[in-house]
């Protein structure tokens, strides 16, 4: 795809926008064009600002559950200090008279215990994505979801900045988030053997951990952050 084609598709992209409604990129080939603008530095600082504004405008349209990203940075910060504390609390609950005594008892303790590692492994992942991000040049403008399909809320980044930033950089950015939830169950094992827990819960600490892997390797190269790494690294080599 030369200049001429990038023009003329983001010209269409933006009158499509212009005229209300949800148009498909895809269909319209802006996400060809974007790909032709990544292998050319040239032409990356010519149409970044105006891919990320057309970009911006598509995505506002096509997902009403969006927020700042300072609050996703908040929520996502917070989930981890519940998360850490759960776990905490599994360790060391207090003494018998204590109001939090249940949480050394079984199946409280395995299940507050859980309860907390959920919390860390929802909250680490977007939020190392936005720290790997922010720390490569990468700004984020929403903090979304997208239910029933994609339930698990996420950062948007303002592709201008994406574009800008280097195709390695890119690729480690959504690499991030997958490699640390794949560690939390395992960064958890051994304080699940400090408190104690059930051989039940142990065992399905280790699953969740296993489970993750395998569905990375057969979902998450095809859709997910994978993909999009292993998209980021083509661009580097190219």
């Amino acid at each position: 795809m030369d200049a001429q084609e990038i023009e003329r598709t983001l010209t269409e992209a933006e009158r499509s926008l212009e005229g209300g409604g949800k148009p498909d990129l895809t269909r319209l080939g802006f996400w060809r064009a974007v790909g032709a603008v990544k292998r050319s530095p040239d032409l990356l600082q010519r149409y970044a600002d105006r891919i990320g504004a057309i970009d911006r405008r598509s995505f506002e349209r096509q997902v009403p559950l969006r927020f700042p990203a300072p609050l996703g940075v908040v929520v996502d910060v917070v989930g981890m200090a519940v998360g850490v504390g759960l776990i905490a609390l599994t360790i060391s609950p207090g003494g018998p008279g204590s109001a939090l005594a249940f949480a050394g008892t079984p199946p409280w303790r395995e299940l507050v215990f859980l309860a907390g590692m959920g919390a860390i492994l929802v909250a680490s992942h977007t939020l190392t994505h936005w720290v790997f991000g922010t720390l490569s040049g990468i700004r984020f403008t929403h903090w979304f979801a997208v239910p029933p399909l994609k339930p698990q809320p996420g950062f948007k980044t303002d592709y201008a900045t994406y574009l800008r930033t280097r195709p390695v950089s890119r690729a480690w950015m959504h690499a991030s988030g997958a490699i640390v939830t794949k560690l939390v169950p395992f960064a958890a094992y051994p304080f699940a053997l400090q408190a104690g827990l059930e051989p039940w819960a142990i065992w399905l600490i280790i699953a969740i951990g296993v489970i993750q892997i395998v569905t990375d390797v057969v979902w998450s190269v095809r859709a997910s952050d994978w993909k999009k790494f292993r998209r980021e690294m083509r661009a580097a080599r190219a």
